[in-house]
C-alpha cells in the first residue's frame, strides 16, 4: 500500500497561531490527525480589536511550540511530513510574514516541498475535510474580513457572484456587540443576546437589498446600530437591539443567497445544487437554521464544516496544501505575503474581497 501523504498546515493570518497535520484515507478522503489554534482573545481585549503588533510577537512567541504540538499529537514524526503548507494571505502582512517565513524554513530544513495558500481558499475547500464534496459548489463565506458568493469550479478556480461593498458580516457582528458594551470578540454574544430580546422591535435598515444583486453591504446597519444604542438605557433594550440586528442579518443573507442561486445556476449546468457556508460567523446557529431551511426550499444541498473549522485554524490550509500537493503545485521559499489576495483574480477589487483589515 503506498503512503499517503502527510501535510504539514500553518496559519497566523491574523490573532491565531495554528497548526495541524493532515492525510487522507484509503477513499482519498481528508482526515484530520492534529489540529491545534491558539487564541489571544485576551492580548486584545482590553484594546476592543486586533492590535497587529501585538498579534505579530505573539505568532512569534508560540508558533514553534504549536507545530510540535500539532506533530506531536499527530503521532507522526517530523520526517514524515511530505510538504508544509502556509497561509500567505490575505491578511495582517506582520502576522502572515510569521507563519509564512516559519514554513518556509521548515520546509528548507526538511527538504520537502513549500506551499503557499491563500487563506480564503482554506476556507472554500474546508467542508472537503472528512467528506466528499464534488464541485462545483456555491459558496457563502461569511467571516470577520470576508464576506462573499463564490462559483466554486475546482482547486484554483473561483467565479465571484457578490461581496460586501464595505463592512465583512463578521466585522457587523463585532462592531455591533462593542457597542451594546460586549468584550470583544463580541460577534458571537450577540447570538445569546438575541434569544431574551423581541426581533421586531427595531426596523433596521437593509442596504442594497433591492439592486446590487448578491451584493452586501453592512456598514448603514451599523450605523442605525450606533444611533440607537447612544439611547439605550435598559438591559431588556440592549436584548431587543441583538435580536433585531440577527433578524435582520437573517432577512439580507435569505434573499441575497436567493439571488446567489440563480446566478449560479445561469453559470453551471450541473444538476447537483450543493451551497457550501464557511467563515466564522458560518458558526452562529440561527444563521445556520435558516439556510439550511432555505436549501430545502430551493432543493439546494447545504454543507457546513464542523463547528471547529469554520474559525481560522490550520487544518483547512493543510487541506489545500494536500490537493495542491497532489498535483505537484509547489512554491518558490521567496514567495512574498500578500495582505490582499482575491479568489477571483478578475473580479474588481472591493473591500471585502480578499483583504482582512
Amino acid at each position: 500500500m503506498s503512503k499517503k501523504p502527510l501535510i504539514l498546515g500553518i496559519e497566523t493570518s491574523c490573532d491565531e497561531t495554528a497548526a495541524s497535520i493532515i492525510t487522507e484515507n484509503d477513499q482519498g478522503i481528508p482526515i484530520v490527525l492534529s489540529n491545534i489554534v491558539s487564541s489571544q482573545v485576551d492580548v486584545h481585549k482590553e484594546f476592543g480589536g486586533v492590535v497587529p503588533e501585538l498579534a505579530a510577537r505573539s505568532h512569534v512567541e508560540k508558533i514553534d511550540l504549536i507545530v510540535q504540538k500539532a506533530i506531536n499529537d499527530s503521532g507522526k514524526k517530523i520526517e514524515d511530513i511530505d510538504a508544509v503548507a502556509s497561509t500567505a494571505g490575505p491578511g495582517l502582512i506582520v502576522c502572515l510574514s510569521v507563519g509564512l517565513s516559519f514554513g518556509k524554513a521548515f520546509a528548507a530544513s526538511l527538504n520537502k516541498p513549500f506551499i503557499a495558500v491563500n487563506h480564503l481558499e482554506g476556507h472554500a475547500l474546508s467542508p472537503k475535510i472528512n467528506s466528499k464534496l464534488n464541485y462545483p459548489y456555491l459558496l457563502l463565506l461569511i467571516s470577520g474580513g470576508h464576506s462573499q458568493f463564490l462559483n466554486v469550479q475546482g482547486l484554483g478556480k473561483y467565479v465571484r457572484l457578490g461581496t460586501t461593498i464595505d463592512d465583512a458580516l463578521g466585522e457587523a457582528f463585532d462592531k455591533t456587540a462593542k457597542l451594546l458594551g460586549i468584550d470583544f470578540p463580541g460577534g458571537p454574544q450577540i447570538e445569546i443576546l438575541a434569544k431574551k430580546g423581541d426581533p421586531n422591535k427595531y426596523d433596521l435598515p437593509k442596504p442594497i437589498f433591492n439592486k446590487g444583486g448578491c451584493n452586501l453591504s453592512f456598514a448603514g446597519l451599523k450605523t442605525a446600530i450606533l444611533k440607537i444604542s447612544k439611547n439605550i438605557k435598559t438591559d431588556q433594550e440592549k436584548f431587543n437591539l441583538a435580536a433585531s440586528f440577527q433578524r435582520t442579518i437573517e432577512q439580507i443573507l435569505y434573499k441575497k443567497t436567493k439571488i446567489a442561486f440563480s446566478e449560479f445556476q445561469n453559470q453551471n449546468k450541473t444538476e447537483e445544487k450543493i451551497l457550501v457556508i464557511a467563515g466564522g460567523v458560518a458558526a452562529n446557529k440561527n444563521i445556520r437554521s435558516m439556510l439550511t431551511n432555505l436549501c430545502k426550499e430551493e432543493n439546494y444541498q447545504s454543507i457546513f464544516p464542523p463547528l471547529e473549522l469554520c474559525g481560522d485554524n490550520a487544518a483547512m490550509i493543510a487541506m489545500v496544501g494536500l490537493e495542491k500537493f497532489k498535483l505537484k503545485q509547489f512554491d518558490n521559499l521567496d514567495y512574498p505575503a500578500k495582505p490582499r489576495w482575491q479568489l477571483d483574480a478578475k473580479a474588481a477589487f472591493l473591500k471585502g474581497a480578499g483583504v482582512q483589515l
